[in-house]
């Protein structure tokens, strides 16, 4: 059992701008006190056949922490376009929202982004160059896709009397799941998850929140 679980994610300020931040309110519960940071991520997929156009927009840590229910803005600067290729920022991409501890991955959020033009007459006639500040992002919130994976959240722990520990499983970031099926996958709601995008398949709610615990970035 996993000793953090995502509760709740709301994506604010969706549809926006491409240019605009990121921001997603998080809510997660905490099962037993974490001694060290959680990382959160959030990473924008700029090609599905080619993980160098991935860009890492904001890394935060948060911790320790203690059992409980907390709920945070978690906001990142919009992509780079300059680091895109024009062929792929039209068009839908996806963008992963991860959490780890001691360097492993145990849970990703992805999410479909859909961008085009907010004008008819650009959308029927788009310009031979990608005009970025018309480009308007629409996140597929109620579609989320989950997936988690099993960590060990206290390697230093032993139960066997000074026993030797047995090794922890492999981590996620050193074995991506790309070929693999992921563990276990459990939607946020009540709503069909939709089927994995290339990109994903590629790359590798809650009671009443005590104060909100702020980030602190990396």
């Amino acid at each position: 059992m996993s000793a953090v679980n995502i509760t709740n994610v709301t994506v604010l300020d969706n549809p926006a701008a491409f240019l605009n931040p990121f921001q997603f309110e998080i809510s997660y519960e905490c099962l037993v006190p974490l001694n060290d940071d959680l990382e959160w991520k959030l990473i924008y997929v700029g090609s599905a056949e080619d993980e160098t156009y991935d860009q890492v927009l904001e890394s935060v840590l948060v911790g320790p922490v203690n059992v409980g229910n907390y709920r945070f803005v978690f906001e990142a600067d919009p992509p780079d376009p300059a680091k895109i290729r024009d062929e792929d920022i039209i068009g839908v991409t996806v963008l992963l929202l991860t959490c780890s501890y001691l360097g492993q991955e145990f849970i990703r959020v992805g999410y479909y982004v859909n961008n085009d033009y907010g004008d008819e007459q650009l959308r029927e006639e788009p310009p031979p160059k990608v005009l970025i500040d018309k480009v308007q992002r629409n996140i597929l919130a109620d579609k989320p896709r989950v997936t988690k994976f099993p960590i060990n959240f206290h390697p230093d722990s032993s139960g066997s009397g000074g026993q030797e520990v047995p090794p922890s499983a492999p981590s996620p970031e050193n074995h991506p799941p790309a070929d693999d099926p992921p563990p276990e996958q459990a939607p946020t709601s009540s709503q069909e998850v939709p089927p994995p995008a290339p990109s994903l398949g590629n790359h590798p709610p809650a009671d009443d929140p005590p104060p909100e615990q702020a980030p602190t970035s990396s």
